[in-house]
């Protein structure tokens, strides 16, 4: 999926992850260390008032690098930035996408903005935040 061109205004073509299943949840808290029992324990989550366990806000950050590497080479990327908004429940479908706001130079390079989210298909906003890569020019 790598964009040739950034232009401002355009929306980025998105990328649809499948749901996030107990498995996904056990193997990120496996690979990343983080074995909160929030994540991977429905006992432990219920014992806090949810209904289920949820996704590693890292997780949803991770599949958003993911896109933005899809989108350009991992080596133009200047700034990548995010807030955490809301939860992913286990079985949330999260799709990451985004949108060039300015090209622009500096120092000499081409710089693309581009706004970033992770939504659910419910149109929850999971994590919103931003990236800038360096566009070769056209």
């Amino acid at each position: 999926m790598t964009v040739t061109t950034f232009v401002e205004g355009q929306d980025l073509p998105p990328l649809t992850i499948p749901p996030i299943s107990r498995t996904t949840l056990a193997l990120f808290a496996g690979a990343s260390g983080d074995h909160n029992p929030i994540h991977i324990d429905l006992d432990n989550a219920k014992s806090a008032g949810l209904d289920d366990v949820f996704a590693h806000g890292m997780l949803s950050m991770g599949y958003l690098g993911r896109y933005l590497t899809d989108l350009a080479p991992q080596g133009s990327l200047r700034n990548f930035r995010v807030r955490f908004t809301s939860i992913t429940p286990v079985h949330g479908a999260p799709t990451c996408s985004g949108t060039v706001t300015a090209v622009r130079e500096e120092n000499g390079e081409r710089i693309a903005d581009l706004t970033l989210k992770v939504q659910l298909a419910d149109g929850t906003v999971t994590l919103d935040g931003g990236a800038q890569f360096v566009v070769p020019v056209a």
